[in-house]
């Protein structure tokens, strides 16, 4: 899953890319309004996590742009504005969620996820197709109602052959 982080304030950046890369998530930035406006014209994510204060622009524009755009990117606000009319505001706009600084990453995290599940799975944590399940939280692989260990060898057998035998 790929995530755009648009935060100014580096070391924050740094830390929720870390964070959300312990669980797979490939995150790239944007420091500033321009940066972030040249990325979501070239590129598509799965979630967009967007401080509106940037030095060079407010990011309820970006928020704006995308929905004129009916780009399907997840949008997580998160803001030192802890003002309600604020909150409401980028809600009513189109953003999924608004999270006020100082937040836990695994908050962030766990929005995240929600947002890109509701986004793209329906809603559902898990994911069917034909005989194969995968359940998003649990991590957990089953074909024909068995568990399959996720090995190296059981993955390249995924990727490469419509059956894999299960002994």
């Amino acid at each position: 899953m790929k995530i755009l982080i648009i935060e100014d304030e580096i070391e924050l950046a740094e830390s929720i890319a870390e964070y959300l890369s312990e669980e797979n998530y490939l995150c790239e930035f944007a420091k500033t309004f321009a940066d972030a406006n040249n990325k979501i014209e070239q590129f598509e994510y799965d979630c967009i996590i967007l401080d509106i204060m940037l030095p060079d622009g407010n990011g309820l524009k970006i928020l704006e742009k995308l929905k004129l755009q009916n780009k399907q990117d997840g949008v997580i606000i998160v803001s030192a504005k802890n003002a309600l009319d604020d909150k409401i505001r980028g809600l009513q706009m189109g953003a999924d969620d608004y999270l006020t600084k100082p937040f836990h990453l695994s908050e962030l995290m766990a929005r995240v996820f929600s947002v890109i599940r509701r986004k793209q799975f329906n809603n559902s944590n898990i994911i069917v197709q034909n005989e194969l399940q995968l359940d998003l939280l649990a991590k957990s692989v089953t074909i024909n109602q068995k568990i399959i260990s996720l090995t190296k060898k059981n993955l390249i057998y995924l990727f490469i052959s419509s059956e894999i035998k299960i002994e």
